[in-house]
C-alpha cells in the first residue's frame, strides 16, 4: 500500500487528458498535475530545453512526495524521460512507448504517427515501433498549430476543421489504416480528425494506453491506494502561468469544475 499522490506533468493543458484517463481506472487515486503553461509550448523547444524544462517539472513534483511521474507530454516523453528514470527513484513512464504498443498491435498496415514538431523530428515513435515491428510502415506530420487551437479552446472552431483537413486528408490518401495521436493535446480533437479521416481509421489515444501501464506498475508494486478514496476536488493543480485560462479550458477538457488553480513558480 503507497497513500501518495501520481505525480502528472505536461507542457500545459493537454495532460489533462491522461489526468481524466488516470481517474476514470483508479479513482481514489490522488492526483497532482503541472501544467507548464508559462513556457509551452515545447514542441518548438531544442531537446536540451526541453530535458532541463522536463527535470524542472519533475523536481517539483518529487518536493511534493508522489510515488510515480506519469511525463503527459509526448515531446518531454521523447527526449527526457530516460533521463529522469536516471536521477530519480521513483518510476517515472512517458507517453511514446504505450502508444507504440497499442499501433503496433491494432495496425494491419500502415500507422501514421501526428505530433509536434519536436517528437516528429526525435523519431521517437518511429523507432519504438519499428523495434516492435521492424516491418511496419510508418508515415509521420507534425501538426504544430493544433497544441495552440486546443490551448485556445477552439474545438468546434472553423478554422479548427480547416487546419485538421490541411494536415490529415493527405495522411488518409497515403492509406493509413490507424493515427496515433503522438500529443496530450490531441485527444479533444478526436470527434473533428474523425469527422475529417472517417471512422475506418483507428484512432490511438496514448492517455488510455499509458493508463494501464501505471495501473499495472502500481499494483506490481502494492502501491495502489487503499482506505478512503479520494475524491476530484482532493487532487491538485498547478501552472506556472495563467491560472485562470487553465481552470477555463481544463473545465471543457475534463466536462466537470476544477475547484482550484495554483500558480507557481519552478
Amino acid at each position: 500500500m503507497n497513500n501518495k499522490a501520481i505525480g502528472i506533468f505536461d507542457s500545459g493543458i493537454g495532460g489533462l487528458t491522461v489526468y481524466k484517463a488516470l481517474k476514470e481506472k483508479m479513482p481514489d487515486e490522488k492526483m497532482i498535475y503541472l501544467g507548464d503553461t508559462a513556457r509551452l509550448p515545447y514542441g518548438s523547444k531544442s531537446a536540451e530545453t526541453i530535458i532541463k524544462f522536463s527535470e524542472d517539472n519533475a523536481f517539483f513534483l518529487l518536493d511534493r512526495d508522489v510515488k510515480i511521474i506519469v511525463v503527459a507530454c509526448n515531446s518531454s516523453s521523447s527526449y527526457a524521460v530516460p533521463n529522469l528514470q536516471d536521477k530519480l527513484d521513483i518510476p517515472v513512464l512517458g507517453v511514446i512507448e504505450p502508444g507504440a504498443e497499442a499501433a503496433v498491435k491494432w495496425s494491419k498496415g500502415c500507422i501514421g504517427v501526428i505530433g509536434t514538431t519536436a517528437t516528429i523530428s526525435s523519431k521517437a515513435y518511429d523507432r519504438a515501433i519499428l523495434e516492435k515491428d521492424a516491418n511496419a510502415n510508418i508515415i509521420a506530420k507534425d501538426c504544430p498549430l493544433f497544441v495552440p487551437l486546443v490551448e485556445e479552446g477552439w474545438l468546434q472552431h472553423p478554422v479548427t476543421r480547416l487546419v485538421i483537413e490541411e494536415y490529415l486528408l493527405p495522411l488518409k490518401e497515403q492509406g493509413i489504416d490507424s493515427l496515433v495521436l503522438g500529443c496530450t493535446h490531441y485527444p479533444v480533437l478526436k470527434n473533428s480528425i474523425t469527422d475529417v479521416l472517417g471512422k475506418d481509421i483507428k484512432l490511438i489515444d496514448s492517455a488510455e494506453v499509458v493508463t494501464e501501464k501505471v495501473y499495472s506498475i502500481l499494483k506490481s508494486l502494492g502501491w495502489l491506494r487503499q482506505g478512503r478514496s479520494v475524491g476530484v476536488q482532493e487532487d491538485e493543480f498547478y501552472v506556472t502561468d495563467f491560472p485562470e485560462r487553465f481552470k477555463k479550458v481544463g473545465e471543457i477538457f475534463l466536462n466537470r469544475k476544477i475547484e482550484k488553480v495554483t500558480a507557481v513558480s519552478i
